[in-house]
């Protein structure tokens, strides 16, 4: 199967457009788990329809002291996984390209929900990712946009503007890749050192041990969690832990001890000189609910 690269919405357009198209925003350094998102959006697709990948490395979403500079570009190795993935073409472009003239003066607020959790670490981070979603689905024009739920208010927050900003697009979120480990995949997992994996696999082990006790509620589930994050804590090098969060997707606020239905466990923590994000998604049923 050949695969187009394309440097500019002019060549993008060019090409022959039959069916449905999908969209899979990446940037770049691409891995089991962008390939998972592509192979998905061919499915949902079909072979008549045409798969795009974006590869673009956004400046607006990094904030001071983040890793811009040394965030990895492999063009040619990520063209290659995008290819046997199954995808039709690959959008990379230039800066530039994307913002003539400089940054925007405009720009797409990410609201209260982009200020709660990693953009309270990151402040600025949602409205740069926002933006950047924007302008990509203008310029790509799809029918049907897929990301990973492992970003998952991310996720929250582009379906959100989808439906606020009514953009003709259907947002998908395709489940966590992860390791044999348990470790979710992520671009960032190269810069770990053999201890650093050894410690950031207990944010996953937090995870399924609050997982395990879905049925005893969220305050038995945050202290799952809390318990196995502890030891971390105390390891070489520690999990240094950002926040753990047991939040309602729908705007990622804190839910009560009585909470029922959906819900998101997310961790995010530093370990070494990594910073790492995970989630798992949890459903909690009301007290003797059938199961």
């Amino acid at each position: 199967m050949t695969i187009q690269l394309t440097r500019t919405a002019e060549e993008l357009h060019a090409l022959p457009r039959t069916g449905r198209r999908a969209v899979v925003m990446t940037m770049g350094a691409l891995h089991e788990g962008h390939a998972t998102l592509v192979r998905a959006a061919r499915e949902l697709v079909g072979g008549d329809g045409q798969v795009v990948v974006t590869v673009f490395v956004n400046p607006l979403q990094f904030g001071a002291g983040e890793d811009l500079d040394r965030y990895p570009r492999t063009l040619d190795a990520d063209v290659e996984i995008a290819r046997e993935a199954g995808a039709d073409a690959v959008f990379a472009p230039s800066v530039d390209e994307v913002y003539p003239g400089g940054e925007p003066q405009v720009r797409v607020s990410a609201g209260p929900m982009g200020e709660r959790l990693e953009g309270a670490f990151r402040p600025g981070h949602f409205d740069g990712v926002l933006t950047v979603v924007a302008k990509l689905l203008h310029l790509t024009a799809p029918d049907v946009a897929l990301f990973g739920q492992k970003d998952a208010q991310q996720l929250a927050l582009i379906g959100r503007m989808a439906r606020d900003l009514n953009f003709p697009v259907e947002i998908v979120g395709v489940p966590t890749v992860r390791e044999a480990d348990g470790l979710a995949l992520s671009s960032r997992n190269r810069y770990l050192s053999a201890a650093d994996r050894t410690t950031a696999l207990e944010l996953s082990r937090a995870l399924l041990a609050a997982h395990n006790v879905v049925e005893l509620g969220p305050a038995a589930v945050r202290h799952a969690a809390h318990v196995v994050l502890h030891e971390a804590a105390g390891m070489t090098p520690p999990a240094d832990l950002d926040y753990l969060a047991l939040v309602d997707p729908s705007d990622f606020t804190e839910v009560a001890d009585d909470h029922t239905g959906p819900a998101v466990l997310a961790v995010a923590a530093k370990v070494g000189t990594t910073r790492l994000i995970d989630n798992v998604p949890l459903e909690f049923e009301a007290p003797g609910a059938d199961r």
